[in-house]
């Protein structure tokens, strides 16, 4: 295991007197790591938009079985988890190290009630190795930098962009954050991503109110995108299947998963 980096109490950035984005979504699955106001403002909006709690849930679901198609499948033995968000139940790492005790994981985020808990994702095997980076994606340099410390960026990474592009407003920029990260890792990588939709096909347009809501009442702003917008951020790369589909049915039977308006898929690099 590893542990080179050991962040600091970032209890000095909380403001808990605005809902954010980690805690309500941690609210959303059900954990305790969110304070009244990230309750209020997360039962509204799942009010508002009942779904919410289920795309939560299945954006976390297709996380466990993303991890374990790419280690057990393709045997990657290298992660970068780029917008932890609170730690909860079958992290990436213990999904990956409970397959490959070797396996190598960093997680990032800047986000300040993750890295008050982020001595709790820095434990992994003995074989292997955890690390947690505090920085923000819309800098990819730094992010390739700090991963670099714990990864080898020589052989395969899986990157891990779940629920974080929607956070990047400019859909121009969101592309180049991914073209750069994926540009820093070499042929036989992936991308696995998710994404919320507005698209009406999967009932995203209860998100247009829900987001309008969120934005005045609520930090990180966000944003839905089409499902050709988030299909661009795969450019270059091959989707493996069933390709870019509603995240809860990403490897699952569809004649019992649900659709949802969030988008979910991995591509390889040639």
């Amino acid at each position: 295991m590893s542990e080179s980096q050991h962040p600091s109490d970032g209890s000095g950035r909380l403001n808990t007197a605005v809902a954010h984005n980690a805690r309500v979504w941690n609210y959303w699955i059900g954990g305790k790591d969110n304070y009244e106001v990230d309750r209020q403002v997360g039962g509204q909006v799942a009010s508002m938009f009942p779904v919410i709690r289920d795309v939560a849930r299945a954006d976390r679901q297709f996380l466990g079985r993303t991890v374990q198609f790419l280690t057990a499948d393709c045997e990657v033995r290298q992660f970068l988890d780029i917008g932890t968000g609170l730690p909860t139940l079958d992290n990436t790492h213990e999904i990956a190290q409970r397959i490959a005790p070797e396996s190598r994981i960093v997680y990032v985020d800047n986000d300040p009630i993750v890295l008050v808990h982020a001595r709790s994702l820095l434990t992994g095997t003995a074989l292997g190795a955890t690390d947690y980076i505090d920085t923000d994606v819309r800098d990819p340099d730094a992010v390739m930098q700090g991963a670099s410390a714990t990864l080898d960026l020589d052989r395969p990474v899986a990157v891990m962009m779940l629920g974080i592009l929607n956070f990047v407003l400019d859909t121009g920029e969101a592309r180049e954050i991914v073209r750069r990260i994926m540009a820093s890792v070499p042929s036989g990588s992936y991308l696995a991503l998710t994404h919320p939709t507005t698209d009406t096909d999967v009932g995203g347009e209860g998100n247009v109110e829900a987001m309008a809501f969120w934005n005045k009442n609520a930090t990180p702003p966000i944003t839905a995108r089409s499902r050709e917008e988030i299909s661009s951020f795969f450019d270059g790369l091959h989707l493996v299947a069933p390709g870019l589909v509603s995240c809860a049915r990403w490897r699952t039977d569809p004649n019992s998963a649900p659709v949802l308006p969030q988008f979910g898929g991995v591509a390889r690099k040639p």
